[in-house]
């Protein structure tokens, strides 16, 4: 690392000028450090169950446009009966919902999330 020059601005803030190589190694080590504590956060969350690792398929059918809530409900191997018993919800009003035949309440979504354990947004 080259010794820096420090200049004095005419309202006294004291200024570092150091070579554009050595400011880009620097943005990049700092970038790099950002980079390895999010992922340490990750495997934390990881760790503790605050997140799980979801397999491309189930991401690519509901990137593809299938009902969110049924993609859901089979990947974690759950029947509309099983989820309607979960949720006190009637198996019938389920595949209403997975069919788009019939609109949910904002209560309805919440109940179907935590029995599902995803966030309301990832069925609606």
């Amino acid at each position: 690392m080259s010794k820096p020059n420090v200049i004095t601005t005419p309202s006294g803030e004291r200024m570092v000028l150091i070579p554009l190589e050595e400011y880009e190694r620097l943005t990049e080590a700092t970038e790099d450090a950002a980079d390895a504590r999010d992922l340490d956060e990750i495997k934390r969350r990881l760790a503790t169950g605050e997140e799980e690792l979801i397999p491309a398929e189930v991401v690519d059918r509901i990137l593809d446009g299938e009902n969110k809530l049924r993609v859901w409900r089979e990947y974690r191997g759950m029947s509309a009966k099983d989820l309607a018993e979960a949720t006190g919800l009637a198996a019938p009003y389920i595949s209403q919902l997975e069919n788009e035949k019939r609109d949910g309440t904002v209560e309805t979504f919440k109940k179907i999330a935590a029995a599902l354990r995803v966030d309301i947004d990832d069925i609606v």
